[in-house]
């Protein structure tokens, strides 16, 4: 259940998504992907003219890249997935894990769990102000996924 292309009504700040290794292991049949994606930098312009970093401007891109790998393992029916950003690594680390699987409740239902970490560094005074944005954004981004998870699952399955 993977957004094929971009960019996408259902995901505007993602602008494209590369797969760069896909393989399969025949062992197991779980299918593993890494991929990059490009995204719009959604920083607020006032923080992007913030010059308190030793490089001017570090937060002036308009893109962010950034990785994830996924774990698909179709025999019992689970995913897992990991990303985190590959701008400004020597700044800040964000990364988030996520995890569907069906629930032991009901078959016809999926669980999902998610954790994310966010750290700024090198910024100051303004590294918690960072990183209350990059929290409320990933939080936002959460509700976004979910939505978009039950709108794919409900095309593909009715």
């Amino acid at each position: 259940a993977f957004l094929s292309q971009y960019p996408s009504p259902m995901e505007k700040h993602v602008t494209a998504v590369e797969t760069v290794e896909e393989k399969t292991d025949l062992s197991t049949g779980i299918i593993y992907r890494r991929r990059i994606a490009r995204c719009q930098n959604v920083i607020p312009e006032i923080l992007r003219k913030v010059t308190t970093f030793r490089e001017i401007y570090v937060l002036k891109v308009p893109d962010i890249y950034l990785e994830e790998e996924s774990w698909l393992n179709m025999k019992k029916r689970n995913m897992a997935m990991k990303t985190h950003c590959l701008t400004w690594t020597q700044y800040a680390s964000l990364s988030e894990e996520s995890v569907f699987k069906e629930s032991l409740e009901n078959p016809n239902w999926t669980d999902f769990t998610q954790k994310g970490r966010v750290s700024v560094t090198g910024a100051g005074l303004l590294n918690c102000v960072l990183e209350a944005f990059a929290q409320s954004f990933l939080k936002q981004g959460v509700k976004k996924g979910i939505k978009i998870m039950e709108t794919l699952l409900q095309e593909q399955c009715g």
